[in-house]
C-alpha cells in the first residue's frame, strides 16, 4: 500500500511539473463574475458577508470569490463560499477546506461522502453529484460542511482525483481553471440530520445556477 501511495504521489508531482512548464497560452474561459451571482435562489435570500482580508485572498490565490449567507423563509441560514481559479499553472491551486478549518479553531470529527440529486429528474444523466460531508466542532459549536471541486462540468469530492483531472485537462484541453464550492450549516439542537437536510436543500437550489459562473 505504501509503495502504491508513493508511486501515486510521484506521478502527481511529475504531472504537476508538466502542467507548470506548459508554454502554450491558456485560453480564458467565458464566465460571469461572482459579483453578478443571484441574491435569490428559489426561496433562499442572500446577504453579503464581510470581504476576506487581502492577505487571506493572497494566500488562497483565487481570481474571483463569493462569500455570502443565504436564508430560507423560516430564517434558517447556510454559508456559501466559492473560490474560482482561472489558471492553476503557477502554483495558485485550490486549497482544501481542511487546511483552513484547524487554523480557525475548528476540528473535523467525522467525514463521509454524500450523494445529492441535483436535477428534477433523478433518472436523467448527470443527475447526481457526490460531495464531501464533514462535521466540525469548536467548543460547544458544531457545523456541517459540504464541499466539492468543480471544473469543466465535472464535480469531484476527492482531492486526489481532482489533481488527476487537473493534469489530464491541462494536457488535453490546455485548461487548468476550476473552483471550490463550500456550503456550511450550523448544527443546532435538532442535530446533524436537520442540518444536512437544510444544506442539501440549498445545494439543490444552488447547483442549476453554477453553469454561468463555473465554465464548462
Amino acid at each position: 500500500m505504501l509503495t502504491r501511495c508513493l508511486v501515486l504521489i510521484a506521478c502527481f508531482a511529475a504531472g504537476a511539473g508538466m502542467v507548470a512548464r506548459a508554454e502554450r497560452p491558456e485560453p480564458t474561459p467565458t464566465r460571469t463574475s461572482f459579483d453578478q451571482f443571484p441574491m435569490q435562489l428559489d426561496d433562499w435570500r442572500g446577504v453579503y458577508l464581510p470581504p476576506l482580508e487581502p492577505e487571506i485572498v493572497a494566500v488562497l490565490g483565487v481570481d474571483d470569490y463569493l462569500s455570502r449567507a443565504y436564508y430560507s423563509p423560516d430564517r434558517q441560514a447556510v454559508g456559501l463560499y466559492m473560490g474560482y481559479y482561472g489558471s492553476q499553472r503557477q502554483g495558485d491551486t485550490m486549497h482544501s477546506p481542511l487546511n483552513c478549518i484547524p487554523g480557525a479553531g475548528w476540528q473535523p470529527v467525522s467525514h463521509t461522502l454524500l450523494p445529492i440529486s441535483v436535477t428534477a429528474d433523478p433518472s436523467g444523466p448527470g443527475s447526481e453529484v457526490v460531495v464531501n460531508r464533514y462535521v466540525i466542532e469548536k467548543g460547544l459549536d458544531r457545523q456541517l460542511v459540504l464541499y466539492w471541486y468543480q471544473s469543466h462540468g465535472r464535480v469531484v469530492a476527492s482531492e486526489y482525483w481532482g489533481k488527476y483531472y487537473l493534469i489530464r485537462d491541462a494536457i488535453r484541453l490546455n485548461r487548468t481553471d476550476g473552483a471550490l464550492v463550500r456550503v456550511i450549516a450550523p448544527i443546532g439542537r435538532d442535530g446533524e440530520a436537520t442540518a444536512e437536510r437544510l444544506a442539501v436543500r440549498f445545494v439543490k437550489s444552488l447547483f442549476p445556477t453554477l453553469g454561468d459562473y463555473l465554465p464548462v
